[in-house]
Order: structure tokens, then C-alpha cells, then sequence
């Protein structure tokens, strides 16, 4: 059996506010922190022991990682940071509250944009600030790889390349990783892992701040998955 912990960062300034974060470097809240420190000390109590991590470059995770990793005593493992553990890009909608939008467009549709497959919000130019284009950051990233503007079925492809690249090997070949995210990006891994239909994914959420365990037979198909709790206890995945 195989075992990988995904980690949705803990509460961020955006998320609180309730505001389209995409790839906006945003830090965390005091509750976010917190969230983080609980993480790694359900982790600690329950006995986990990383090999390596994976984490996207947006600093909300690497803070979360690094509290989390900090907390169960293993600071020193190998991190491999890449692009593609990012958030959904959200594009021009970025920086945006939820509510205003709603009020322009429609909650219906601000809904769609969240959490639908298919549907892509507004795209960014490449002249505007928050494309990726723009960022240091993804400056040896091959142009035509940044989005400027997502659909959750564009953020899966992303993510996979770097499941099959990289996460895969490492657990096949008995390590116990850990991946620190942002709610779609893992998303979009419970979608493959657990086939999760396109339509079936809508409903699900991801809390910041509590680490998802996976459970997996020699294929990677699911055996169990839980949510580790306060005090490592374990909580069921519910897709609703």
C-alpha cells in the first residue's frame, strides 16, 4: 500500500474576504498560520514521516508547507516547488470580490466560473499585470505553457504533467510524500485519482488547512481516504 498527503494551504487574506486569488500571492491569515500549525501537529501525532514534498511556488503554500514540515521536525526533506501545483488561474477576475462580480454578472455565473469544469473565466492580455508573462517568477517558463485564464479541465492537464513527471515515480518506488496546493490544483488531483466524473467534481471542496490522505493499491487506485484531523483523527472524504 501506498500513502500521499495532499495540503491545501491554510486561510488566506483572499479566501477570507472572499475574493478571486488565482496566482495573486497572497499571505496567510492569523487563522491561516494556525491552520498550518494544527496541520502539522495532526500529522506529528498520527506518526507521518515524509521522504519529499511537492509545492506549488505561490508563497501561500510554501508558508503552509514550510509551518507543517516545521512542526513534525522534518524541515530538511527535498521540496520540489513547480508552477503546475498552482491554483486555477482565474484571469481578469483576479483581485475581484465574488459579491462585486455577482452584481455585474450574476451569482449563477460567478458560480460557474468556480467551480464548473469547462467554463473558462475572462482572459487576461498579455500586456496586463497579473499575467504570468509579467512575473519573474515564470520567466524560464515556455510562453506558451502560462495560461491567462483557466477552466478546472485546463488546470487538470497541468497537473497531471507533473503527477506522471515527477509524484508518481516517487511513490511507486515506496516514498511517503506530501503535496502542498491550492483547492483546485487538488481538485484536480482528487478528480484523477479517484475518477471523479466532470460533473461530480463540482460539488467538491477542499478545506484549507487539514491534510487529505490517500491510501493506494499498486495500480494508485484508491484503498481509502480520510481527512486528518485535530489529534490525527481521521474524517471521511465527502464529495458533498
Amino acid at each position: 500500500m501506498y500513502k500521499i498527503v495532499l495540503l491545501r494551504h491554510g486561510q488566506t487574506v483572499y479566501n477570507r474576504d472572499k475574493i478571486f486569488c488565482g496566482w495573486t500571492d497572497v499571505d496567510l491569515t492569523e487563522q491561516g498560520i494556525n491552520e498550518a500549525i494544527e496541520a502539522g501537529k495532526s500529522l506529528k501525532t498520527a506518526g507521518y514521516k515524509f521522504d519529499s514534498a511537492f509545492c506549488s511556488v505561490l508563497k501561500r503554500s510554501r508558508e503552509t508547507l514550510s509551518i507543517v514540515l516545521d512542526e513534525i521536525g522534518q524541515s530538511d526533506i527535498p521540496v520540489n516547488y513547480t508552477w503546475r501545483l498552482n491554483e486555477r488561474h482565474y484571469g481578469a477576475l483576479q483581485g475581484q470580490k465574488h459579491a462585486d462580480v455577482a452584481a455585474t454578472c450574476s451569482v449563477e455565473q460567478v458560480q460557474k466560473w468556480r467551480r464548473s469544469f469547462c467554463e473558462k473565466p475572462p482572459q487576461l492580455t498579455e500586456e496586463d499585470p497579473r499575467n504570468p508573462l509579467n512575473d519573474q517568477k515564470y520567466c524560464d517558463i515556455d510562453k506558451a505553457d502560462l495560461p491567462c485564464g483557466e477552466s478546472l479541465e485546463d488546470t487538470v492537464k497541468r497537473v497531471l504533467v507533473h503527477w506522471n513527471s515527477d509524484v508518481v515515480p516517487q511513490v511507486k518506488s515506496g516514498k511517503t510524500v506530501i503535496v502542498a496546493a491550492s483547492g483546485n490544483s487538488l481538485r484536480a488531483l482528487v478528480k484523477h485519482i479517484d475518477g471523479i466524473s466532470d460533473d461530480g467534481i463540482v460539488g467538491l471542496e477542499i478545506p484549507t488547512g487539514t491534510p487529505l490522505v490517500y491510501e493506494l493499491d499498486e495500480n494508485l487506485k484508491p484503498i481509502n481516504r480520510y481527512y486528518l484531523t485535530k489529534g490525527g483523527v481521521q474524517q471521511p472524504l465527502s464529495r458533498n
